[in-house]
């Protein structure tokens, strides 16, 4: 059935998109007017360095001698300057960090795609606003703001992108860089009459951005000698250059100073989710027009860096991250960014207080701007009685509140109208936040009415084509149409209805969608009443308990999306199955590995994420085990005196255990090599790169006979796998295969026990003939069993070494045998490799699960298909667009997951398929060379 093939792929992409319109729109508003404090700024220039992936406490806590990291910027803290800990957000990558300072606003979801080098900001930011900007840096940050910024006067100098080398000597060098080049621009401006003149402007920015520590982090960790070392040369860049810049300036004590992070890193050198030590980072503010250092005797935070850093008496002013880009406006005077959320931070400023009042004023006007248009947008798409405003913020709301503020202004009142200011900025936010979320509640119910229905539909498709429950049934003609013409008409009122409220084309989609959805349901009544009938009389208790255990079932799956540990109980359960159903029996031996190896495979949820400690003699001792296996199973294989042995099988057989020592031997010596800094050896990336590849042929080279295949998919992919492995995780995919390897002799047991079937010999069953048997057999409840175990060990082998999170914030070492240097879409190409080998090792097993069982593989994906979707209407409503990021992000993936999981099963058949059935047949005339 193409049709039902191509139907249930175009309402999964429906679905999977539908989440990214319906939580994840972009925020971003356009034709605001600009707002700027009319009075005169404090500071004629701004430097903003931005060490990128310093953490706060790494910068701020003294060394075990009692000095500190950063003896400049400590001294910057204690007698020139105000100090604190700005809060990012997650994700806590580079990008919306960089977004967050210069921009004043968090990227939403929908941003995480547009990856980090090319796109251009399409939004206004402190930079746009400026007179000039000059900034020095990575290519991966600088131009993106270059690109948004209309006019010419954003100027960039970078680095070649090959210098972001993980594995190189020291990356501190790209951060010295950074201060050279600063140097020598400034020396060469003395000669140069137009720069000169360009650099003497009001309202210009000077943006540095070091890499160094960030690099540093990744490659030896936050608690290493080289990320301590690197903070220490920031420090003495910072001094450098800020005395240059005073100098050259003659003191005229107009220029602001900002230091502070794009995010941190957690200890184990990875950033991306919400741990604190990744989104704590440093901020000091000193120069012009910013606050001195307040002595206070006491002060009360939650945490207790204060005593460790010793730094209870200075006044710590904590910021979120975007009002960053408010403060800086403020500094030098030009218009706050449009689509800037940030609050400015008053407690930083030293001047006087009308000229906080009036930027306070100047901020909430600004915000209040954003306000207006998105609700004027959303007024002009809906009806006008449908149309809810946002109560507190009602025209005459803002207007009243405008007035008093301008009144306590002229008034001299300054601290009332602040406070009023702060009031009307997060009224007018959360007010931007229910306009953006408006059709949210009316969207998400007409994807889950096509949800219900697409899933009731798939099940009745199983029991009417590939079982014998219900009976074939006459349809009436008459009805048939009156059915059609009736759908037709609530489709087209639904579409009128769309149409009068302009609404997007997707939205036609979602809500058109149920329609042709639920009149293929409701076509099939007829099967519906029979099957009612066939399950209600004699088996009613049967049925019921059936229904209770499939939904224990997929709950569990559910759950273990979010703890993982609940993966353990299952594979638990799985172990004592032979038990509760009585197949150990009949097969003693099978049944005891089984549940031996269900015990072990279970430890793996327990363990840590992945990622977090390296353990290469583990990876080495694995590498080691699979090659004592393979030479195991050579020997038995030149034992067996058997007739479809050939030569060439042996060979294959023998260059598959040589790539397994190779990887076992490029893996040892690459992580010396990058521990001595010698960098990655060139002939180690060859022989990795070159397992890659013949990873996936060699498997298309040897027998097609059932085990001797899969154990030579378990080879060539475990190469691969061991290239990629850092920890204990090396084991897992050969425990996992283990148990699919007994699963297969375990399901012909249970066949033979329900007496379904005869027993095919295994040994010497053979894929290549299996696709031609036509005696396939109807479902029994037993397969449904058997499409969840297949489901279930899809899950484990996902969330067996890590979760979601420890995708996202991936850790760039398990990538090194192949490349150090920085290049975000082939490391994450090779990580999600990394992902896919454990599924390719259960859908092979399957695709042998289903052969040998003798059924029509497309039953058996149906079954899979309806649980899946029960999964996802799951996770569609655990979806979250708000809390700490982390929760939004696994959110999210959690549902992409399980909606991809239905089209990635697609894929994985078709490839299990390819692995285990194909074979390449060498040319026989270069037999004879390839001695």
């Amino acid at each position: 059935i193409p049709v039902f093939i191509l139907a249930g792929l175009l309402v999964h992409c429906v679905f999977l998109v539908s989440i990214f319109d319906i939580y994840f729109s972009s925020p971003l508003v356009h034709g605001m007017t600009p707002q700027q404090t009319p009075l005169p700024p404090p500071a004629k220039r701004l430097v903003l360095f931005v060490a990128d992936g310093l953490r706060a406490d790494s910068l701020y806590e003294l060394n075990s001698n009692n000095t500190p990291q950063a003896p400049y910027l400590r001294g910057i803290l204690e007698n020139n300057g105000s100090w604190g800990i700005s809060h990012t957000r997650v994700p806590t990558e580079s990008r919306p960090g960089h977004v967050a300072l210069i921009a004043g606003f968090y990227e939403d979801v929908s941003a995480v795609a547009k990856g980090w080098k090319e796109n251009p900001v399409e939004f206004d930011s402190v930079f746009n606003e400026s007179k000039y900007t000059w900034s020095w840096g990575s290519p991966d940050i600088l131009p993106m703001f270059a690109k948004g910024a209309t006019g010419d006067h954003v100027y960039t100098f970078c680095y070649a992108a090959e210098s972001e080398d993980f594995g190189a000597q020291d990356a501190a060098k790209l951060d010295m860089w950074v201060f050279d080049r600063v140097k020598s621009f400034f020396n060469s401006s003395r000669s140069n009459q137009t720069l000169f003149s360009a650099l003497n402007e009001e309202k210009v920015v000077l943006f540095l951005h070091l890499l160094g520590i960030d690099t540093n982090g990744h490659a030896h960790r936050p608690n290493s000698r080289e990320y301590k070392e690197n903070i220490k040369k920031v420090d003495e860049g910072v001094k450098e250059i800020a005395l240059m810049i005073d100098n050259f300036y003659g003191n005229d004590g107009k220029t602001a100073f900002i230091l502070t992070s794009d995010h941190g890193m957690t200890d184990w050198g990875s950033h991306g989710a919400g741990h604190p030590s990744e989104t704590l980072t440093p901020l000091i503010v000193w120069g012009a027009g910013v606050n001195y250092p307040q002595k206070v005797t006491s002060q009360f935070f939650e945490d207790n860096f204060l005593k460790e850093w010793k730094l209870e008496n200075f006044k710590r002013l904590d910021v979120n991250q975007a009002d960053i880009a408010p403060l800086m406006a403020s500094l030098i005077g030009v218009p706050f960014p449009l689509n800037s959320v940030g609050t400015l931070p008053l407690e930083y400023l030293n001047n006087s207080a009308h000229f906080k009042a009036e930027s306070m004023f100047t901020n909430a006007v600004q915000i209040l701007e954003q306000f207006k248009v998105k609700m004027s947008q959303k007024k002009e798409t809906t009806l006008s009685f449908l149309f809810t405003p946002f109560k507190p913020l009602s025209d005459s709301e803002q207007i009243n509140f405008l007035k008093k503020t301008r009144l306590y202004i002229q008034q001299q009142k300054y601290d009332e109208a602040v406070s009023l200011c702060k009031t009307l900025i997060n009224l007018a936010l959360e007010g931007l936040s229910y306009y953006h979320t408006y059709d949210r509640l009316f969207l998400g119910l007409s994807i889950a009415m096509g949800f219900v229905g697409w899933t009731t539909y798939v099940i009745l498709v199983i029991i009417k084509t590939h079982t014998n429950l219900t009976k074939t049934v006459q349809t009436n003609n008459k009805e048939s149409t009156v059915l059609f013409y009736s759908f037709a008409f609530v489709g087209m009122i639904i579409a009128f209805f769309l149409l009068i409220q302009t609404c997007p084309w997707t939205y036609y989609v979602y809500c058109l969608l149920p329609v042709p959805v639920w009149y293929a349901v409701v076509r099939e009544l007829p099967v519906i009443q029979d099957l009612a009938t066939n399950l209600m009389s004699p088996h009613i208790g049967q049925s019921i308990g059936f229904l209770l255990v499939c939904t224990l079932g997929i709950e569990i799956l559910v759950f273990s999306f979010f703890y993982r540990s609940t993966l353990t109980i299952g594979l638990l359960v799985f172990a004592g199955w032979p038990v509760i159903t009585q197949l150990w029996v009949q097969a003693k031996t099978t049944a005891l590995i089984w549940t031996l190896l269900c015990v072990l495979l279970a430890i793996f949820p327990l363990m840590p994420v992945v990622g977090r400690e390296p353990n290469i003699p583990l990876v080495i001792a694995t590498g080691l085990l699979t090659f004592l296996i393979s030479c195991f199973s050579l020997s038995s294989l030149c034992k067996s005196e058997n007739k479809y042995r050939s030569n060439e099988d042996l060979k294959v057989r023998f260059y598959q255990m040589l790539s397994i020592a190779l990887s076992t031997y490029v893996v040892s010596s690459t992580h010396d090599s990058l521990k001595n800094k010698q960098g990655l050896p060139v002939l180690n990336q060859i022989i990795s790169w070159m397992t890659l590849v013949s990873s996936s042929v060699l498997p298309l080279l040897s027998p097609t006979f059932l085990f001797q295949r899969l154990f030579s998919i378990l080879l060539s992919l475990m190469s691969t796998y061991l290239l990629l492995s850092t920890g204990y995780e090396a084991l897992f995919p050969l425990v996992l295969s283990g148990l699919m390897f007994v699963w297969i002799n375990m399901e012909q047991e249970a066949l033979q026990h329900y007496g379904l079937s005869f027993k095919p010999k295994l040994a010497v069953f053979n894929f290549a003939y299996a696709t031609d048997i036509t005696q396939f057999r109807q479902l029994h409840l037993d397969d449904v069993r058997r499409s969840f175990f297949f489901v279930f060990f899809i899950v484990t082998a996902f969330f067996g070494t890590g979760n979601i999170a420890s995708i996202n914030s991936f850790d760039p070492a398990s990538v090194y045998c192949f490349l150090t240097v920085f290049s975000p879409f082939m490391m994450g190409g090779l990580l999600v490799l990394k992902v896919v080998i454990p599924f390719v090792l259960v859908s092979c097993a399957f695709e042998a699960v289903q052969v040998t069982t003798q059924l029509s593989s497309k039953s058996l994906f149906l079954i899979v298909l309806v649980i899946s979707d029960i999964m996802a209407l799951h996770f569609f409503f655990l979806v979250k667009d708000y809390g700490s990021w982390l929760d939004i992000g696994t959110s999210i993936s959690h549902y992409v997951l399980v909606m991809s999981l239905t089209i990635f099963m697609m894929l994985m058949n078709g490839l299990a398929q390819l692995l285990t059935a194909k074979r390449l047949e060498l040319p026989r005339r270069t037999k004879h060379h390839s001695t």
